[in-house]
């Protein structure tokens, strides 16, 4: 059919993957990482305290101590491309392109900051996608980072008139593709060391204990993940939880402690590995490279070594690509 010459331009039809991740400051500078921990910390499945509580700790104290001390940590991990989590999460987009055909569209996003959420949607909605897979990339689910993600996914929709048809990425913590590309990563990290790790540490981003008791799964799946990592190495592993903050109890044993407790215990030899990120950032890169080969070693260990997420590797996006492409199946997909 024939559109009136005065119709508005309409874009063919296409189908849209928006891989979303956590979120970083636009630059390694104190005013940045402010504004970033403003909208962090200002989340309240991030925070679960009443916010007539938690608002004045937060601006009074937090945004005007912590931004200074996170910039610096962040200046240790900027790359020229800037935050290793953008330009990771970017480069994980650019290797799925073309990857489900081409009338797919696949974009990245971030939960805080920028690329917003809300702006990728509005993209790609103009650019015709009428169905989208939204992608959180958290292998374990949580309240505080799949359900977030999905939050602002649905907020940004309530605000269209038009909206696409969706679909959401469910947690993997136990797919089999997934713990074969965390196999295949470890078990070539762990082949170019030139010493043999008495243990191995798997770190999980913390949370605190009380989620656990209210029913997020994300203990639970970290659980498994680990469980199976070890089956699939034929190796133990020891699972750990890291990034503690504030006085509430996390979940354990901690990451920091344990480092700095393994030479007392003969354990002077250790790789560490960050199953629960899908690309390597603050948490990884800093926290665990930087400050926990510091801890290890002043506490007597003689060896460290951090392996690297799965980012942009050859076994990471070939998982990223079988496990979205199931979830696009049934869509009819445009020419």
């Amino acid at each position: 059919m024939m559109l009136p010459a005065n119709h508005p331009p309409i874009a063919p039809p296409r189908i849209g993957v928006l891989l979303i991740n956590l979120g970083t400051p636009d630059a390694a500078d104190a005013r940045a990482v402010k504004r970033y921990l403003r909208e962090f910390l200002s989340d309240r499945r991030v925070v679960e305290l009443p916010p007539l509580l938690w608002q004045p700790i937060l601006r009074g104290i937090i945004l005007n101590t912590r931004p200074k001390k996170s910039a610096h940590a962040y200046g240790q991990v900027w790359r020229e491309d800037g935050s290793p989590l953008a330009a990771i999460t970017a480069a994980q987009s650019r290797a799925l392109h073309g990857a489900f055909g081409p009338g797919v569209t696949v974009d990245w996003a971030m939960r805080y900051g920028n690329p917003s959420i809300a702006e990728r949607l509005a993209t790609m909605k103009a650019a015709g996608c009428e169905r989208i897979l939204f992608a959180p990339l958290y292998p374990q689910y949580s309240g505080a980072t799949t359900a977030t993600a999905n939050d602002k996914v649905f907020l940004a929709l309530a605000g269209m008139r038009w909206q696409p048809a969706i679909r959401t990425l469910p947690p993997y913590h136990d797919d089999a593709r997934y713990i074969a590309a965390l196999k295949t990563t470890v078990e070539a990290g762990l082949a170019a060391l030139d010493f043999t790790p008495d243990v191995i540490l798997a770190s999980f981003h913390g949370m605190p204990k009380r989620t656990l008791q209210l029913g997020d799964p994300y203990h639970c799946h970290c659980q498994k993940t680990a469980r199976l990592l070890a089956e699939a190495l034929d190796r133990p592993l020891t699972i750990t939880f890291q990034s503690r903050f504030g006085p509430a109890k996390w979940l354990e044993p901690a990451t920091d402690l344990t480092l700095a407790a393994l030479p007392g215990q003969g354990m002077k030899r250790v790789a560490i590995v960050a199953p629960g990120f899908s690309a390597d950032c603050l948490e990884t890169l800093e926290e665990l490279s930087i400050r926990g080969r510091e801890q290890f070693l002043a506490a007597g260990g003689t060896d460290f070594a951090y392996l690297p997420c799965l980012n942009d590797s050859a076994a990471g996006i070939e998982m990223l690509r079988e496990i979205l492409g199931q979830e696009l199946e049934g869509w009819p997909r445009p020419a």
